[in-house]
């Protein structure tokens, strides 16, 4: 009978956690950068473009007419999905952030 080892990267010092997989980390939910007033206006324009977008995929003529009601749906489904969880990835990487949401400390 032969002895089976883990390798060092599995192993783990701590207990497991039930429900979640070894070697895992909890996701974490990005930080707010968007005042809720430009939350309200990226949902509603947001789902304004998809819905337009429809519409006017479903009567298309042209392969640059897909194109570009493709592109329209894809900013649409951006600026909801930016709008309903309040973070703007572009903000982050540019630093924005609106004063009413700085902190003093």
């Amino acid at each position: 009978m032969s002895h089976v080892t883990t390798p060092n990267h599995m192993r783990s010092d701590s207990p497991a956690v039930p429900g979640r997989a070894q070697g895992t980390s909890r996701l974490r939910r990005p930080s707010v950068n968007i005042t809720p007033a430009e939350r309200a206006g990226r949902v509603v324009l947001g789902l304004g473009a998809i819905v337009v977008a429809a519409v006017l995929l479903a009567s298309a003529g042209s392969v640059l007419a897909v194109v570009l009601e493709v592109l329209l749906l894809a900013a649409g489904l951006d600026l909801a999905v930016t709008g309903g969880i309040g973070h703007c990835p572009l903000y982050a990487k540019l630093g924005h952030v609106p004063a009413s949401l700085r902190r003093t400390i």
